[in-house]
């Protein structure tokens, strides 16, 4: 009796170690308020285009909820695992196009020279760029760069990944990625790549990256896999490079930085952005095989007025591509932000966002010029060269 007292206390230690060394964290964020938009194509007509006020969800943060979890393996080795699942809060649908965890689902192993995964992830332009844009901190998705052209607002996600992300070196942090394309025969086609770094020492903070995409538009490809905005099968909408995504390779090269002073921080952004390759969709044979590219910059700056109140303001400018004889197409973008956190746990906010295009830009069938309209990120495009919108939602995070 004595030993088998002795063998299930002995059983029970090492189920609890078993337990101490596993953690599963469920996780998540709820956000939803109300948009405006004052040219949406759809809603009640007025003057100069249509006004749209849509309850919508996820604007300042995506709506999710995730598992992430953690098993210590010995020997500095640690299992991990992440399933995140996107939806929206207005109805219950899925989001991401409908799958079950569009944005994340990767697992993996660590250690001290770095971490390994493999799955649905994120680009390294994402992880060492995007932190620095004014859409990633109180803007939200309507103050991304117009259309999330360079990705830097993770509008795109990257299937069938490998991912290596490093250890931290007194500040300095590296990492890759690699997607296989997924085609039966074709080892190349919707394959992407990336690379980035990053350095933070003190109040300065610094970010790199390079992203690579093979045939984005194509079916599976960085464009067309469930992205944030993008749905499977769905084509890029954003008038401001819709016209060039049958480009046989799409490329961003981005940089950023930010520095902290006080209560205060400015940052920058730059990104070059280049549609490669035009395809031969196009009716115009002059434009096959040519290439458009963009380039980004945006100036930044947050100040928390108190522990509990942060207000924000950013400018953003685009020049597009010249090409086929379209004079050069410009965006100019203003948006501010006020973010009031009620808890550690619940903010409620308001972000105003104003653009304006001129120039000309390539018309879909690659046939001729027309004038570059407004195209705030997520919006349904302006039908003039202005649009504004509006956004007071809530969020909570558990």
């Amino acid at each position: 009796m004595k030993k088998s007292l002795l063998a299930l206390a002995a059983l029970g230690a090492f189920a609890g170690v078993a337990h101490a060394q596993s953690s599963v964290t469920l996780y998540g964020i709820v956000d939803v308020g109300i948009t405006f938009n004052n040219n949406a194509g759809a809603g009640s007509k007025v003057p100069g285009g249509y006004q749209q006020y849509a309850m919508t969800s996820g604007v300042l943060q995506g709506s999710r909820f995730g598992l992430r979890g953690t098993e210590d393996l010995g020997g500095g080795l640690k299992a991990l695992f992440v399933l995140e699942n996107g939806f929206d809060t207005t109805n219950g649908k899925l989001g991401q196009g409908g799958l079950m965890f569009g944005r994340q689902a990767y697992v993996g192993l660590s250690s001290q020279f770095g971490t390994v995964t493999m799955g649905r992830q994120y680009d390294s332009v994402v992880d060492y760029v995007g932190p620095f844009e004014s859409g990633d901190q109180w803007g939200g998705y309507i103050a991304a760069h117009p259309g999330d052209i360079d990705n830097f607002n993770n509008a795109y996600r990257t299937n069938n990944t490998v991912k290596y992300t490093s250890a931290n070196y007194n500040g300095l942090t590296f990492g890759g990625t690699y997607s296989f394309g997924g085609q039966a025969g074709n080892f190349s086609a919707n394959q992407i790549w990336s690379l980035g770094a990053g350095y933070t020492n003190g109040p300065l903070a610094l970010g790199a990256g390079y992203l690579n995409a093979r045939t984005p538009a194509a079916s599976g490809g960085l464009f067309n896999n469930g992205g944030t905005i993008a749905a499977p099968g769905s084509a890029v909408s954003s008038p401001v490079y819709a016209a060039y995504t049958s480009a046989n390779t799409y490329q961003v090269i981005g940089a950023g930085g930010a520095y902290t002073f006080g209560a205060a921080t400015i940052g920058l952004t730059y990104s070059n952005i280049r549609f490669a390759n035009l395809g031969t969709t196009f009716a115009q044979p002059g434009v096959r095989g040519q290439s458009a590219t963009f380039n980004n910059g945006e100036i930044n700056f947050k100040y928390q007025l108190t522990p509990a109140l942060l207000i924000g303001a950013a400018y953003d400018y685009t020049r597009g591509a010249s090409i086929n004889g379209a004079s050069t197409a410009q965006y100019n973008q203003g948006a501010m932000g006020v973010d009031y956190f009620l808890s550690k746990r619940t903010d409620v906010y308001v972000v105003g966002v104003y653009q304006h295009a001129s120039g000309q830009v390539l018309n879909a069938a690659g046939s001729g010029v027309v004038s570059a309209t407004a195209g705030i990120n997520g919006l349904t495009g302006s039908t003039t060269d202005n649009q504004v919108a509006a956004r007071v939602g809530i969020r909570h995070k558990f």
